[in-house]
């Protein structure tokens, strides 16, 4: 992953041992942040939409939490160049969705299908990458595919929130599982 590469592009495509931290760091570090500002917020019942909405206290954490993960996924999208090029494109449109679910946050009308794209398209990325491997990637996707599902069933019940952040959780620390494992491999003497 950037191991064996000299200069800028090596250096750029070392980003992704930045980026690939980030999300899950951005997205689980502000929802629990964010939480913690809200007496009464409840982890299992609310969801994280409801800490960055236009009239929740304190929803610049979950936004700026929002907008890193989607900002990390781009990076990482951009810079796994191991992974499939349908599988990257489909991290980087997940990302700009998972940024615009911080623009549009609720009550607007466009949030719904901005999250739900993200949604999707992080779960099935891991499939369209095949990586670490094509098997692996489509495990990954079926997961977080099952998970998602869940989530859905949940709507409008009192596991949304719980729900909610274990699929979210899980999709922002797949991109992370797979840089590591495509460093270690370049880091591989061959």
């Amino acid at each position: 992953m950037g191991a064996r590469r000299g200069g800028i592009l090596g250096l750029v495509k070392s980003l992704a041992l930045l980026s690939a931290p980030l999300a899950p760091l951005a997205l689980i570090g502000g929802w629990t942040l964010a939480a913690a500002q809200r007496p009464g917020f409840d982890s299992v019942a609310d969801t994280i939409s409801e800490l960055a909405a236009v009239d929740a206290p304190n929803r610049w954490i979950m936004t700026t939490g929002l907008a890193l993960t989607g900002l990390a996924h781009v990076g990482t999208a951009w810079s796994l160049d191991e992974a499939a090029p349908w599988g990257r494109v489909t991290l980087g449109v997940g990302g700009v969705s998972a940024g615009l679910v911080a623009v549009f946050a609720l009550p607007s009308p466009v949030h719904a299908p901005v999250a739900t794209a993200s949604f999707v398209l992080l779960a099935v990325w891991p499939a369209a990458a095949a990586l670490p491997s094509r098997r692996v990637g489509w495990v990954a996707a079926g997961t977080l595919s099952a998970l998602l599902v869940w989530f859905g069933l949940e709507l409008g019940g009192s596991r949304i929130g719980l729900s909610e952040r274990v699929v979210a959780g899980a999709q922002s620390l797949w991109p992370l599982a797979v840089v590591a494992v495509t460093a270690a491999r370049a880091r591989r003497p061959r």
